[in-house]
């Protein structure tokens, strides 16, 4: 009898088991499709940059050549900046080891090599950075992305060992969604960061930084101007013109603010969002001296007294966000002009002006805005000691004696 008894609650336990088993995978399969149409929707407000060419044709086609289009990017052979020639195409760490950059069947491969034994391939599948000052690669694990060990560094027109990378062959370094942040319009995380690197949706990644970044989601906007071609009215759509001037500044601080402590998901903040309901922004004014050139534009500017002085100035007074202006020094220079001149009354007037005529004036950027070294982009060249740094412009302006004594000498000299 109790043989019998035993029989059934082991029966009974094992039915329980199943059905526990059961509702389980059904309940996760409940959240994926949940998970996967919360996804569909979201990504599926994108119209795509493409979809702004009909009624925005001449703004379009000067955005891509903009920096910011370009941060991201297919690695295609038309993309890459550096060379697969044998004999510049590969970084040696003079330890037996070295990465060759091959263009294989499928693609273009970083190749990992120990005693001229090939022993690791990943393949590229990112560009991250315009070129500008270099750019990083980035390879597809799954759903995971990983950076690959060898950057381009533009200045020296080289490959080189990827900033931050120890002297050694690593592909173990995950970009997270912070960093697409930055370097794409679009990307959803598929998994929660303390499982470990982040899972993206492959297919939801909008690379560069396109027109929807700034402007929102476009789909609806696309959907009823096409729907309404005689409508004077932009509907469904962000207008960063409208913005105050915290708006505008927080649209760009999100990622020129320097290092935030983001406290929602990437890809929430969409602009015109007050910046300081995603981050934890430090209320601390910062040693000026201490702030890299690179990535913390805003609070250099914060720190100049042509901000301070100023109730309207902001990123967009000087940048064109649709046009590539990079190394026109005189367009600039006429944005400063716009305000330092004896037009106005208190306006500081540059003191070269009398002794070198106004050929001085195309030139406001290098004197105010001189170029630094940047140690956040800072590379270690093949056979160096030392790592080298990007130079950019400074975002903190004022005077600096030294470049301008550069300056005038250059000028007198031609």
């Amino acid at each position: 009898m109790s043989q019998i008894i035993k029989y059934r609650f082991s029966i009974l336990t094992l039915l329980v088991i199943i059905l526990c088993m059961f509702f389980f995978t059904e309940c996760i399969n409940n959240e994926k499709d949940k998970t996967d149409s919360t996804v569909a929707a979201y990504y599926k407000a994108f119209a795509g940059a493409a979809s702004c060419i009909n009624c925005h044709t001449d703004i379009y086609n000067a955005h891509t050549n903009t920096a910011h289009f370009k941060t991201s990017g297919p690695a295609t052979e038309n993309n890459i900046r550096g060379s697969f020639k044998a004999g510049e195409n590969t970084f040696d760490y003079n330890t037996g080891s070295k990465v060759a950059m091959e263009k294989r069947g499928d693609g273009f491969y970083q190749v990992a090599y120990i005693n001229t034994i090939e022993k690791k391939s990943k393949r590229f599948d990112m560009v991250i950075g315009s070129g500008t000052k270099g750019q990083s690669y980035a390879s597809w694990t799954g759903n995971f992305l990983f950076q690959l060990p060898i950057t381009y560094f533009t200045s020296a027109a080289q490959w080189c060992n990827s900033p931050g990378y120890p002297n050694k062959i690593a592909f173990n370094r995950p970009i997270t969604s912070r960093c697409l942040e930055c370097h794409a319009t679009y990307a959803e995380k598929m998994a929660a960061p303390e499982t470990g690197p982040e899972a993206f949706d492959k297919g939801t990644v909008i690379m560069g930084v396109t027109c929807e970044k700034c402007h929102g989601p476009a789909a609806k906007h696309v959907a009823f101007q096409t729907q309404n071609p005689t409508s004077k009215i932009a509907k469904f759509i962000i207008n960063p013109a409208s913005f105050s001037r915290q708006q505008s500044l927080d649209q760009c601080a999100l990622c020129h603010g320097g290092r935030l402590q983001k406290i929602k998901p990437s890809f929430e903040f969409t602009a015109g969002d007050k910046l300081a309901d995603y981050f934890l922004i430090d209320s601390l004014s910062p040693d000026v001296n201490s702030i890299d050139v690179h990535g913390n534009q805003y609070g250099l500017l914060k720190a100049s007294k042509c901000f301070l002085k100023s109730n309207t100035l902001t990123c967009n007074t000087c940048h064109d966000p649709h046009k590539n202006e990079k190394g026109n020094a005189a367009a600039f220079s006429q944005r400063c002009l716009s305000c330092h001149n004896d037009k106005h009354a208190d306006a500081v007037l540059c003191k070269m002006t009398a002794s070198l005529g106004k050929e001085i004036n195309n030139n406001c950027i290098n004197c105010h805005m001189p170029q630094q070294p940047s140690m956040a982009i800072a590379v270690m060249l093949q056979g160096a000691d030392m790592p080298t740094p990007a130079l950019m412009h400074t975002h903190l302006i004022k005077t600096y004696p030294e470049e301008t004594k550069k300056i005038l000498a250059f000028i007198k000299q031609h």
